[in-house]
């Protein structure tokens, strides 16, 4: 399964009041692995940014005045989402600012057209409802450092998001696994010296109130994913 971890950054918090996408980010997880493929694109968005907004990325108009226009980057960008799972923080807010820049452009596409969305916001809101569930939150909660964190970036976010969301669902957080480490693991366990009699395996099985809070987990996961949790299709 394809996904594609999003984030932006805009020049104000208000679709309506024609505020535009300064800064896309998404990184790539395939079968819940990062492939180290990205898109990253500053924007330069035509019009002043509110200093609110300016305070939490650092990015000013001056400095995106070189920077393309959405309209000259949105063939990439779209390419490199179609067809994926988008997981996103407070999915309705990225979606409506992509949904009206391809509108600007007189763009008879949405992100709908291309992709399924997932919105890891209204996911947390389920799993731990009545707390608090930002990003940062999210991070204390799983235990994924965030500490280099100064300025809200695109790409950045994505990254940690995209280790939020593997926490949250319960996979492996770890960016370092691949198939090369899977294949070294195997080598090491097929050198490792056979112990007289064979090796004792303890098999541990779960009791019925820990299959009862997993049951609950894969049933959040079944209604944020429209039934496209992957545990259940390997179990």
């Amino acid at each position: 399964m394809r996904q594609v971890v999003l984030d932006t950054e805009t020049t104000g918090l208000e679709v309506e009041q024609q505020h535009r996408v300064i800064e896309i980010g998404c990184v790539e997880l395939v079968n819940r692995r990062l492939t180290g493929r990205t898109y990253h694109q500053y924007l330069n968005p035509e019009r002043d940014i509110d200093e609110g907004a300016q305070e939490v990325h650092g990015l000013s108009r001056e400095t995106l005045a070189k920077q393309p226009t959405f309209s000259q980057v949105h063939p990439q960008f779209l390419e490199f989402v179609n067809d994926a799972e988008l997981i996103i923080h407070n999915a309705p807010f990225d979606v409506a600012f992509l949904n009206a820049e391809l509108a600007r452009i007189e763009s008879a596409q949405r992100l709908s057209d291309l992709c399924r969305v997932l919105d890891t916001l209204a996911l947390a809101r389920q799993m731990h409802p009545g707390q608090r569930n930002n990003l940062d939150a999210l991070c204390k909660r799983y235990s994924v450092d965030n500490s280099h964190r100064e300025y809200h970036g695109a790409l950045l976010d994505a990254r940690i998001l995209a280790e939020v969301y593997l926490a949250m669902t319960g996979g492996q957080a770890k960016f370092t696994l691949s198939a090369e480490s899977d294949t070294a693991r195997s080598r090491a366990r097929q050198a490792a010296p056979a112990r007289a009699g064979g090796i004792r395996i303890t098999v541990i099985a779960a009791n019925e109130d820990e299959m009862a809070a997993h049951e609950h987990v894969l049933a959040l996961l079944d209604k944020a994913s429209g039934g496209h949790t992957v545990w259940r299709k390997l179990s």
